[in-house]
């Protein structure tokens, strides 16, 4: 949050500022105020307050403390101007320490700019925040007074906070409360109008607040002077780190734009959620041929190599049955005509052409079997046999001539 300020304004620029120019102007401990580069909690800086009642016009200019010391504080304790330098809008009307405040004790505080850090890895680049026409910033703020042991009373103030406008989100996701016209300032000035002053607690949008970065010795409340907001060149990876949250901006309003002109259906949405969160399912080939053949895509798109025309390109073989037409018809023709039929469409049982086919493979068969019979009969009348001479049969009961017998006759 808005923790280092620069305010070398004077303390009769103080109420000009603020937007209060011809209002009655009083001023109190403005000797305690100076000039600084480098404002932090615990300095002394110039507060616009209302002066008087609510009927009153006028305004004090009152020199008090960075770093609210509530007045229910106890005396004995040591003030810590770190602890309340900020008050967050959206709960200053619950705690304790600011809601009793909000009723009288709403004050205005002027500055030149302020500081802020942004994260670059182990190290802290500041940047200053200012209006581009150098005018003064106003902030609103939250005044009290304490009292320690010794009786001496302490006026401190807290800087009111919101959430950072759209432009500095990339560097904090805060920002003071800007009061930016005089409309705004009366608002949360006039005390009449308590019902009122949440209306300014808001963030600054306008593109006139700009910013640049400046040295990080500024980070030591002790380094003081011009050098403090003297801008210096980034290096090329914070430049692009900014670069970065800004185009994905831009992405984020395109992509916004393009919802409203063709907003989805909740369905679809919810689809498209569902998709990214769930693994990648594999492509169902048959309902993209389905659609492609519905709306006529897959004309256009280019077909794949059909193996049937490749097939008619090829040389035909020869065609047995169409030879066979030529020629006669004979008791052969027929068959090898059968059994090119059978061959070329894969006759069934029962087909006629496969009955055929069967007889003309049994016809076949029974022709080779008696071809091979007759040869063997033909092989074995060729043989020489030894002629045996005929002589008178013997009955059954002879006793058949043994091998000795039979060569012993002779």
């Amino acid at each position: 949050m808005c923790g280092r300020a620069q305010c070398t304004l004077r303390a009769d620029d103080i109420p000009r500022a603020c937007h209060r120019n011809n209002a009655p102007v009083r001023f109190l401990n403005t000797d305690r105020y100076r000039p600084s580069y480098n404002v932090s909690p615990g300095w002394n800086l110039s507060v616009v307050r209302r002066d008087g009642g609510a009927e009153s016009e006028g305004v004090v200019v009152h020199c008090m403390k960075w770093g609210l010391i509530p007045s229910f504080t106890k005396k004995s304790e040591k003030p810590d101007f770190y602890k309340m330098f900020n008050a967050r809008s959206e709960s200053i009307s619950e705690k304790a320490s600011f809601r009793r405040l909000l009723p009288k004790n709403r004050c205005l505080i002027a500055v030149e700019g302020f500081y802020e850090w942004k994260k670059h890895g182990s190290k802290k680049q500041p940047y200053y925040i200012h209006f581009k026409d150098g005018r003064p910033l106003v902030f609103a703020a939250l005044y009290d007074s304490w009292e320690n042991s010794e009786g001496e009373i302490l006026d401190t103030f807290t800087i009111v906070t919101t959430s950072s406008s759209s432009r500095l989100r990339w560097l904090h996701d805060r920002m003071p409360v800007i009061l930016a016209d005089k409309a705004s300032t009366d608002t949360w000035l006039n005390i009449s109008s308590t019902p009122k002053f949440d209306s300014v607690l808001k963030p600054y949008e306008k593109d006139d607040l700009v910013w640049y970065p400046v040295t990080p010795a500024m980070g030591k409340p002790s380094f003081d002077g011009p050098e403090c907001i003297k801008e210096i060149p980034l290096k090329k990876e914070e430049k692009n780190q900014i670069l970065k949250f800004f185009s994905t901006k831009e992405s984020r309003k395109e992509g916004s734009k393009r919802h409203e002109e063709n907003p989805l259906d909740e369905s679809v949405k919810t689809g498209f959620q569902k998709n990214l969160k769930e693994e990648p399912e594999t492509e169902d080939f048959t309902e993209n041929l389905k659609e492609e053949l519905q709306t006529g895509n897959l004309k256009e798109e280019p077909q794949t190599e059909d193996p049937a025309e490749n097939l008619k390109e090829e040389p035909k073989t020869e065609d047995l049955t169409e030879n066979l037409k030529e020629e006669p018809e004979t008791e052969d023709n027929r068959e090898i005509l059968s059994l090119t039929k059978m061959e070329n469409n894969d006759p069934e049982p029962g087909d006629s052409i496969y009955e055929g086919a069967v007889k003309v493979e049994k016809k076949r068969d029974r022709e080779e079997l008696l071809a091979d019979q007759k040869s063997v009969v033909d092989k074995v009348e060729s043989r020489p046999w030894p002629v045996k001479k005929k002589g008178k049969l013997k009955s059954t009961d002879d006793k058949q001539p043994t091998l000795l017998s039979y060569f012993g006759k002779k």
